[in-house]
């Protein structure tokens, strides 16, 4: 019986330890907040989204189109993430309607067309940008998205013509890279 309780005792310290490692380790993170909450970089993107007030649309969006495996996957993704803001700025009814399961394909195509594969940061960005200040980027959902810079700031042109501003750059996650926005980009 002693043995037994030792034994637990044990394991009990061994997780409390193991959970207090992980926090120390999150407190050193570099963080961007985002939403009122950190982002952590040793987080992927859909757990550190979860938990930005400023994405609850974008996150329940992710969910109807059933891209939360695919964004907590090994990536890496650059994601434009319209911020709860962006999205009240449709059209009313627009996310109600796309949510639902029968609009499900529509919802996936819109979503994709924010994400670019690769970790694209801000710095990677203003490379590309040729003299112009201009530059393409073609999304995971195959289409092309114009990025272009007005002074020290860089806009996202979608193939609707509509600009989306990067309002918070450099979000970085253990698979990519969050740039938030202040429009839904539109194919």
């Amino acid at each position: 019986m002693k043995r037994a309780t030792l034994f637990s005792a044990a394991l009990l310290a061994l997780a409390l330890t193991h959970q207090a490692t992980d926090v120390q380790a999150q407190q050193k993170e570099k963080t961007v907040t985002v939403g009122g909450a950190p982002m952590y970089p040793s987080k992927n993107i859909v757990e550190n989204a979860v938990n930005s007030k400023d994405h609850t649309t974008l996150v329940a969006a992710v969910k109807a189109a059933g891209l939360v495996e695919t964004l907590s996957g090994k990536g890496p993704f650059t994601v434009f993430a319209p911020t709860n803001a962006a999205f009240d700025m449709l059209p009313a009814g627009t996310v109600e309607n796309l949510v639902k399961p029968e609009n499900k394909a529509t919802l996936t195509n819109i979503l994709t067309y924010h994400v670019v594969a690769g970790k694209l940061d801000g710095k990677a960005i203003w490379k590309m940008l040729d003299k112009d200040g201009k530059a393409e980027l073609t999304t995971v959902q195959g289409e092309k998205l114009t990025v272009w810079k007005k002074g020290k700031d860089l806009y996202i042109k979608d193939s609707k013509g509509g600009d989306a501003k990067i309002t918070i750059s450099d979000v970085h996650q253990s698979n990519g890279v969050i740039h938030v926005i202040d429009h839904v980009l539109m194919p």
